[in-house]
């Protein structure tokens, strides 16, 4: 599996969000060490508290499909506005101790920067983190 299958499947998931409030669309596709891809999308909620995120949908999915051993090898996140332009956009705290639950020390994260794609680890983005 190639980083760039996993944003084209990124990209369609995108594509799918329910954004009527930011109309900033998020789409997020993972790959685990099963070898399986799943992919989400942001979903908003009038009450904004109840919106999720693109990554935690993927990983939702991932966890449904082969249960509570799932562990991430790679996360890619993409996004665009409702002019279709993509914008430097990490994920949240909320998504980052959620990749971290599943995740192992060196699972790939990538997600536009300012200046391109920004790859790096869980770990990185979300230092000293809560684990059990």
């Amino acid at each position: 599996m190639t980083k760039i299958d996993l944003q084209k499947e990124a990209a369609k998931a995108m594509e799918k969000a329910y954004s009527p409030y930011s109309r900033f669309k998020v789409g997020a596709a993972i790959l685990t060490e099963a070898g399986n891809i799943y992919a989400g999308c942001n979903v908003e909620n009038i009450s904004f508290g109840l919106t999720i995120c693109a990554e935690r949908n993927a990983i939702v999915q991932a966890v449904a499909a082969e249960g509570p051993g799932m562990k991430l090898k790679e996360v890619v996140v993409t996004n665009h506005n409702e002019a279709g332009i993509s914008g430097a956009c990490s994920p949240c705290g909320a998504c980052r101790q959620f990749m971290i639950e599943f995740s192992n020390k060196d699972t790939k994260v990538t997600y536009p920067g300012e200046n391109g794609d920004i790859v790096t680890t869980a770990d990185n983005l979300l230092p000293d983190s809560f684990r059990f």
